[in-house]
């Protein structure tokens, strides 16, 4: 193995893997305040160095790649009943649909507490800040980030996530989203994921069975969506694993292949209040065939701590 890492100081910290890049982690963005600066992970590459993100689209220029987020994160009404965008763009108002309000946060990084590579594994522990508009800090959170490259000889690598957020707002905080604010099938948040555009109409499949744009909404212990490559035709596939000691595991997903591929996991229907959030996951990206990726993965064991990508290339070979 020769995974490397690169810290370009109170920026970005990038992984490669035989001198091909595989990803960079933004840290310090330098985006607009009305899309809700966040760090995010773009670009990301399968080992055969097809891209599996896109960053500021122009239909949605605040999705970047792949970031943690919340579009709907209110303040009980015994407090302040005050409601901050930590998605970007404009809010969903109940009966106006969306507008443009005062109210878009930001992601700030504050330190970094672990930073290591052993030549198969990279661990970044981060500490950030969910900072509102008005400068109050809501959210004190802890994240490690793990770029896992033991399964490359198979064809594939593994993005693994672990938030642990604290509420320390002065309030209870609710964890929301436009659905919860009126508009149906729009439960996002939390880790979100935005294709290529030549992912538009790609495959969708989940745990249980279920297939296409139907898994919108639904529970599920994973998710896959499988998509093609302009310019060499290739086709690469993403598999998103919660872990079963999150809350409300299995999630319900928030996924989309019409107008866009994209995918969250941590899609909201019901308000939820939390002083403390604890949330893995864990991204495989493949240039495997769908099918065989998610047999592996509906069979493995569960992960010490989710969400995780993985990134396959067409011919990849999976464990048994």
């Amino acid at each position: 193995m020769s995974l490397r890492i690169t810290h370009a100081l109170e920026a970005s910290v990038s992984a490669a893997y035989n001198s091909r890049t595989l990803c960079q982690y933004i840290y310090r963005p330098d985006t607009p305040a009305l899309e809700s600066r966040k760090p995010y992970f773009h670009p990301v590459y399968t080992l055969g160095g097809n891209l599996v993100t896109i960053f500021r689209p122009h239909d949605h220029i605040w999705h970047h790649g792949i970031a943690m987020t919340c579009a709907h994160l209110a303040l009980d009404a015994a407090s302040s009943g005050a409601v901050e965008n930590f998605w970007g763009g404009p809010t969903y108002v109940r009966e106006q649909g969306h507008v443009q309000l005062d109210n878009n946060g930001a992601q700030e990084h504050r330190s970094w507490d672990d930073m290591r590579c052993d030549g198969e594994r990279a661990i970044l522990a981060e500490s950030l800040r969910w900072v509102a508009h008005d400068g109050r800090t809501w959210l004190a959170e802890q994240r490690r980030i793990e770029v896992n490259l033991t399964t490359a000889g198979s064809g594939y690598w593994q993005l693994r996530f672990r938030f642990h957020l604290v509420n320390v707002a002065g309030g209870a905080l609710i964890f929301g989203s436009p659905t919860t604010a009126g508009r149906p099938l729009a439960g996002y948040g939390g880790l979100f994921w935005r294709g290529p555009r030549s992912f538009t109409g790609g495959d969708i499949l989940a745990a249980g069975g279920l297939a296409g744009p139907d898994v919108m909404g639904q529970p599920a212990a994973w998710l896959a969506y499988k998509g093609a490559h302009d310019g060499n035709a290739a086709r690469s596939t993403l598999v998103f694993v919660d872990d079963p000691a999150n809350p409300r595991y299995p999630t319900k997903w928030f996924v989309r292949n019409d107008p866009y591929g994209c995918a969250s996991f941590l899609s909201t229907s019901k308000p939820s209040p939390a002083t403390k959030l604890i949330r893995s996951l864990t991204c495989t990206i493949s240039r495997m065939r769908c099918l065989s990726v998610c047999g592996y993965h509906r069979e493995s064991t569960p992960l010490p701590f989710s969400p995780y990508f993985s990134f396959p290339e067409p011919g990849a070979r999976m464990p048994p």
